[in-house]
């Protein structure tokens, strides 16, 4: 970066990457999610019990989620205290994350959530920056495991 006023953007740019990933996860506009994905994604689920690392093409995380996810009457991801770290065209994110789901059920017990972090890497392709690695480590789950 040439500038503090360049980095800032680009920062900015960043998280904004970041946050449209939840957002449009939560409003389950698959095709917005893809597009915050570079071609091929090295995605990271270990922590939630996936048997190993893999890289996925947008299209594959986004059938993942959304089959994983279409019980759901609604899904809710919180992500904040974003850390960023840029060089040239590529930068290393981390952010702190809480996924709720919610699911009317006999129970009453109708939600779950996911307490954890997420590391990015993402690479500057254009004019946009793109995910090309994912991870989520899992601090705790609390509520209802079988929504």
């Amino acid at each position: 970066m040439t500038n503090s006023i360049d980095y800032l953007f680009e920062k900015d740019k960043i998280i904004e990457t970041i946050n449209t990933l939840f957002i449009c996860t939560d409003n389950r506009d698959w095709k917005a999610v893809e597009n915050c994905f570079a071609e091929n994604v090295h995605f990271d689920m270990t922590s939630m019990g996936a048997e190993k690392v893999e890289t996925l093409a947008p299209k594959q995380i986004t059938k993942m989620w959304e089959e994983g996810l279409s019980s759901l009457e609604a899904i809710h991801h919180q992500a904040g205290n974003h850390k960023v770290e840029i060089k040239d065209n590529k930068a290393i994110a981390f952010c702190y994350g809480i996924a709720s789901h919610y699911k009317k059920n006999d129970s009453d017990k109708n939600t779950r959530t996911f307490i954890g972090s997420y590391n990015f890497h993402l690479s500057k392709i254009d004019k946009d920056w793109k995910i090309d690695s994912f991870k989520f480590n899992l601090k705790y789950i609390d509520g209802n495991m079988n929504l």
